[in-house]
């Protein structure tokens, strides 16, 4: 059994097909899908998904391109969807310094927020870090202790992959370790300890290799697995016993 950790079912994308996505998925062995939020309006579709589908769970969160759109009844909102016993993290929440869609310093100012909600309502964080590395750190290492996650499609280097292990935050493996010129993620993915490991898609986005190209879907997971069991050298039952098992730990999942 495998477990998809982050994925975008409610994305227009999978609207024609979203029955035969979850089909396949089942029939790849990925039997836990959670279903990310990024802005009010996809964190109500996730958890609408999440009550129609066995298996399928939800985040809820503003992702830092929609951080122009967090204030205080977007905050209350979202701690009310919280409640949901579908929703199992505060989430995709972060920093994006790629395409700086919002500002920065509002880019901040919404994660922090989302920070403490999540401190507030004992929920884990997905995170989102792209080219933001020493602020995502900086800004992460004022909740040590308090709360625990996950860094989406990990795209550090080994010096953040070891900060965040150290305050329990799981390092999580998308498509790209798949990709022939990531030979700094596939070394980390050696590196990291089992039971700090975690398999997602980012579906629809970041198909893994043998699939670029085309939309990502859960059932694409075997294939990152298979790539990261090889660079450690231990068997794929191996590698999806233990990442399942850190999945249901950090989401509280049956």
């Amino acid at each position: 059994m495998l477990v998809d950790t982050h994925a975008h079912l409610q994305w227009a994308s999978f609207d024609k097909d979203r029955e035969k996505v979850m089909s396949r998925a089942r029939k790849a062995g990925v039997e836990h899908i959670v279903n990310i939020g990024f802005d009010i309006d996809g964190s109500r579709k996730a958890i609408e998904l999440a009550e129609k589908y066995t298996g399928l769970y939800a985040t809820v969160g503003i992702h830092p391109h929609n951080a122009k759109q967090l204030n205080q009844n977007v905050l209350d909102e979202l701690r009310k969807l919280s409640e949901n016993p579908k929703v199992v993290a505060i989430g995709e929440i972060g920093l994006d310094y790629y395409r700086n869609l919002s500002p920065r310093e509002t880019q901040k100012k919404a994660f922090e927020a989302q920070l403490f909600l999540a401190e507030e309502l004992k929920l884990p964080v997905v995170i989102h870090n792209r080219e933001a590395h020493i602020d995502t750190l900086k800004m992460l290492s004022k909740f040590e202790g308090k709360i625990e996650g996950i860094m989406h499609c990990f795209s550090g280097n080994r010096e953040m992959a070891e900060r965040c292990v150290k305050s329990n935050f799981y390092i999580s493996f998308a498509g790209p370790v798949t990709f022939p010129n990531s030979h700094e993620l596939r070394r980390i993915a050696k590196w990291t300890d089992l039971n700090e490991i975690l398999l997602e898609t980012d579906s629809p986005w970041l198909a893994p290799q043998k699939k670029r190209g085309k939309r990502n879907e859960p059932a694409f997971l075997p294939f990152i697995a298979k790539k990261i069991a090889e660079l450690k050298g231990i068997s794929v039952d191996e590698l999806a016993e233990a990442t399942t098992e850190n999945a249901k730990e950090i989401f509280k999942l049956p």
